[in-house]
């Protein structure tokens, strides 16, 4: 168990500065919210997998993906974010 959430929480820091890297402009995320990003990232990456291929080794749509699943996942739910924080701050 113990693993499981290192491991996540080392992938999704990976997976959200890569994001943050990708997507221009200023994002004022802390550490904690990039390793956040990530592990929404991930299970977003890992929905979108299920949701192309319609098969996953766990028999379920919501799962963590692999890295390259996270960080596309990553870079979704950043631009999103972007977004939705962008618009709010320019009223």
């Amino acid at each position: 168990m113990i693993g499981l959430l290192i491991s996540l929480i080392i992938v999704g820091l990976i997976a959200g500065f890569i994001a943050r890297a990708v997507i221009p402009g200023r994002q004022s995320l802390g550490i904690l919210k990039t390793i956040i990003l990530g592990i929404i990232g991930s299970f977003v990456g890992g929905f979108l997998g299920f949701l192309i291929f319609q098969h996953d080794p766990m028999d379920g749509f919501f799962q963590p993906a692999g890295i390259i699943g996270s960080i596309i996942g990553a870079i979704i739910v950043l631009f999103i974010y972007t977004r939705v924080v962008g618009r709010s701050v320019a009223r």
